[in-house]
């Protein structure tokens, strides 16, 4: 029989698919002696069972009553026990962590029989009606449906009624009538009473946690994090160990270096006389961790010593929730902790410094998305004057927004394309979707280590918490800070590296990393070791990284952010500004000779394009691809031109021609019409225009004692025998130019694979062509039947949010068909020309898991926008060392 229970001695790290990430710590943290209240774990199994068919495994029941009477024997108390009730924490624990996105339970097992001897036991008549107040409070929200908000209103008007500034504040006697308030409340909304049998709460609390896993905020975070939906999650039923007994007491969160910016030593938070869930909803603000050496340095020295086991141990920041139960510390929870782009990359290299990991591993713990955002720009801290309050620097960045109070308000207006703060007095897991949608998360209260702080720094949101100053008043839909009002709306700019927030939007400067990419100046820290990872990526990695790139500037830049070529140059756009004028006479010309004066008039300006950019990447490669938009894009708007010529009282000539141009041409769908090598094969002297102006500038760069490296690509290519009547013309303007010049003109010509059938028929296409370049915009839209500038504003959205697609296929490549697509292409490709260069040049190549699957399908270079080469060179060279095949060896 499979068993769907484990006690903590029998499980381990290893089998965090089976018992979720938290069990998994959890029996791990047993293993190395630690201090750990005893318990055991049900199944991610037994929750798939429980989704797919409405019940739990027949025999759960049986195991979860053997595993309680084991639990109940070591404790020596057993669950529901009058005199002395041993109680239960029944706590959620998904394979990945999903902070605050799913249900907990804590104190089950306590019932009106079981206060007074909870009461007595303990010594404290406010611990006991504080812990079933707390019981009642969970799981009549969890278990029982009932709206949490309606519990919290009664608390505050408790507190507002008894004169109480916060919870530690109300007496025994206030905590006894809130229970009544609550039982009452309950039995209201659900017209059923609270269960007073023990073994009825801890079975309906399972089963709200496995439910949980389908809640609203906990599949919105998925989908943000990309996690699967059928993994389920585990259930840790744990001995309670409490820190709401007094001063001697407490709960914290620790975390074994800075998880904002990776600087060595203890960080967290910790809050004298309460349990956990205090600690991470806000509720008061926390001390530093730092200040637990002065309140009980016992438990702080045992702490310390902990932190440092698991540090070693995990080979890795370690995220610490503990218990401090008059004196003695216990261990709840640990896992390798979420932290901000800064310290994963200042983190990785310590650690490899410190030789606990080699560089190859310190490479695979940083990632792209997370270099990506160390290149956003920061605040000028010239420009930015006295700020409107500090706070707790709880996820670094800068971001500028329209001030909102409330996630509905932000999404909407996130929506429609407005950058947007979210303000709120705390965050709580249902302020998902806003957190989603803010550019930044601000709080009046709480820690590094709060909701708000966690959640904010594994989406990469800037984030400032606990700025006591903030009286946010979510009502009246505005802040006030002394005489400050912020009202709904107004702009504010938040610094989650210094822990500021300013009226106003303060201007911006480039990032340290960014001025490194852009000077080579290394400096200590983050910078430092953002280039040594890229160091080891280079050295390592098979792929090529090439840019996207269509004037000499960004030529130029790409070179220093370390472009090994140029994948992709657009000739199309060098046709736009004055030299539409040109354009549209080649298209208004009615003779042979007038198109070749237009053309004659192109070539020099294309020429000089070109010898700027074949200049700027002087001896790499540099693949330009022929013209490939509608003409009619060249072309005045029709309405506008229309109006002009029928309210003129004498219309220019050269407007009726150019309208005539513009009717003649009108295609119902372009993307799917008159562009690409259909262009150049239709219009007469267009290729040869092109085709010469790279020739002549190759001439001239070789003349000037350069290494010119021109490839031309022909786009759009559906059958080889497009192919071949383009290379033909192109072979036979090389050759002219050759035999003018005197200096032989080799440029290799291949095409760009952006249509199905052009991925299909790639044997044949390989036999004209001496490399592929994917243009995977065009394949996802052929391959999908999207048309992108119409389908991402229409629809999207409500795809995403369906779960359609995990993520959009223009951002992130569709392995299944797209995909395929492209392997096809590759292997018919090379099995027809084994020497065959093949590339990828949309935009997809600067995308971190796209770069990966382009890795395995066995391409040679990827090509990108300039800005995003360094992101594409760190990921080529991760995914090399996750296949196991780079050249390079660790160092």
């Amino acid at each position: 029989m499979v068993p769907y229970v484990y006690d903590f001695t029998e499980g381990g790290r290893s089998m965090a698919a089976l018992l979720g990430g938290k069990g998994a710590n959890l029996a791990e943290m047993a293993r190395l002696g630690l201090p750990v209240p005893p318990g055991f774990i049900v199944t991610t199994q037994a929750c798939r069972v429980f989704l797919t068919t409405g019940a739990e495994p027949p025999s759960l029941a049986g195991e979860l009553a053997d595993h309680l009477a084991a639990l109940e024997a070591s404790a020596g108390r057993s669950l529901g026990q009058p005199d002395d009730p041993l109680l239960l924490s029944v706590r959620s624990g998904a394979r990945f962590s999903m902070p605050g996105m799913m249900e907990t339970v804590l104190d089950v097992g306590l019932t009106d029989a079981g206060v007074a001897g909870l009461a007595k036991a303990s010594g404290s008549d406010r611990f006991a009606w504080d812990s079933y107040r707390r019981l009642l409070q969970m799981f009549g929200s969890t278990v029982m449906g009932v709206d949490a908000e309606l519990f919290e209103r009664a608390l505050a008007r408790l507190k507002e009624f008894v004169g109480a500034p916060d919870d530690v504040s109300l007496s025994a006697s206030d905590l006894a009538e809130l229970v009544d308030t609550y039982k009452a409340l309950i039995r209201d909304e659900t017209g059923e009473e609270f269960p007073q049998d023990p073994a009825e709460q801890l079975r309906r609390a399972v089963r709200a946690v496995f439910a949980s896993w389908n809640g609203e905020r906990a599949r919105v975070y998925r989908r943000r994090a990309h996690i699967p939906d059928d993994l389920g999650t585990a259930v840790t039923v744990q001995r309670m160990v409490f820190g709401n007994l007094g001063s001697a007491s407490g709960s914290g969160v620790a975390f074994t270096r800075d998880p904002a910016t990776g600087r060595p030593g203890a960080y967290g938070d910790y809050l004298p006389d309460a349990q956990g869930e205090d600690v991470v909803a806000g509720v008061r603000n926390t001390v530093p961790l730092a200040e637990l050496e002065r309140l009980d340095p016992n438990a702080y020295s045992h702490l310390m010593g902990h932190l440092r086991v698991l540090e070693q141990h995990y080979r890795d920041l370690c995220d610490v929730e503990f218990t401090i139960e008059r004196g003695t510390l216990w261990m709840l929870q640990t896992r390798v902790g979420q932290r901000t782009a800064e310290a994963a990359f200042t983190i990785a290299a310590a650690l490899a410094d410190e030789g606990r990991i080699d560089v190859d591993e310190a490479l695979t713990r940083v990632g792209g998305d997370g270099l990506a955002r160390l290149m956003f720009p920061r605040f000028d801290a010239s420009a930015t004057g006295d700020p409107l309050a500090r706070g707790v620097p709880a996820s670094p960045g800068a971001a500028v927004g329209a001030a909102v109070f409330d996630s509905a308000e932000a999404a909407r207006r996130a929506a429609r394309g407005e950058k947007v703060v979210l303000v709120r007095e705390e965050t709580t897991p249902d302020d998902l979707p806003g957190m989603v949608a803010a550019q930044a998360v601000l709080t009046a209260r709480g820690g590094k280590t709060s909701h708000a702080a966690v959640v904010a720094r594994g989406m990469g949101k800037v984030c400032v918490c606990g700025a006591e100053r903030l009286a946010v008043d979510v009502r009246g839909r505005r802040l006030v800070v002394g005489d400050t009002v912020v009202e709904e709306g107004a702009v504010l700019s938040v610094d989650g590296s210094e822990g500021a927030v300013y009226v106003g939007a303060v201007p911006l400067m480039d990032s340290t990393v960014m001025r490194y990419f852009e000077t080579g100046e290394r400096a200590d820290g983050v910078v430092d070791a953002v280039a040594g990872a890229l160091d080891q990526a280079d050295r390592v990695r098979r792929l090529e990284v090439r840019a996207n790139a269509d004037t000499p500037e960004d030529a130029a830049r790409a070179r220093r952010f370390g472009a090994q070529g140029i994948g992709l140059c657009r000739t199309e756009h060098m046709f736009l500004g004055d030299r539409r004028q040109l354009v549209e006479a080649m298209i208004l010309a009615h003779t042979d000779a007038e198109r070749e004066r237009a053309l004659d008039a192109l070539l020099p300006l294309q020429r000089a394009d070109f010898v700027g950019i074949l200049t700027a990447m002087d001896g790499l490669p540099v693949t330009i691809r022929l013209l490939d938009p509608p003409l009619h894009e060249f072309l005045p708007d029709h309405t506008e031109l229309a109006v002009r010529v029928a309210t003129a009282a004498r219309p220019d000539p050269h407007d009726v021609a150019l309208l005539d141009a513009v009717e003649r041409m009108h295609e119902s769908n372009p993307m799917l019409g008159l562009r690409g090598v259909r262009l150049g094969l239709v219009v007469p002297g267009l290729v040869a225009m092109q085709v010469r102006a790279v020739a002549e500038a190759v001439v001239e760069c070789r003349r000037s004692g350069g290494h010119p490296r021109a490839e031309i690509m022909v786009p759009l290519i559906a059958t080889v025998e497009e192919l071949r009547l383009v290379r033909e013309e192109v072979e036979r303007v090389l050759a002219e130019v050759s035999a003018s010049s005197g200096l032989t003109v080799d440029c290799p010509v291949g095409t760009m694979i952006e249509l199905p059938r052009a991925a299909l028929t790639a044997g044949g296409i390989a036999a004209e062509a001496e490399f592929f370049s994917f243009g995977t915009n065009d394949l996802t839209q052929t391959t999908w039947g999207f048309s992108r500038d119409d389908v991402e504003a229409a629809f999207f959205s409500a795809y995403l949010a369906k779960g359609v697609f995990p993520v959009s296929p223009f951002e992130t490549i569709d392995r299944q068909g797209v995909g395929r697509l492209v392997e096809s292409a590759v292997a018919e490709g090379r099995a027809a020309r084994p020497d065959l260069t093949i590339g990828v040049c949309g935009e997809h190549g600067g995308n971190p898991e796209s770069v990966r699957f382009f890795h395995d399908a066995g391409l040679d270079y990827v090509s990108c926008s300039p800005f995003r080469v360094p992101v594409a060179r760190l990921e080529a060279g991760r995914a090399a060392i996750a296949a196991g095949d780079g050249p390079g060896a660790a160092v």
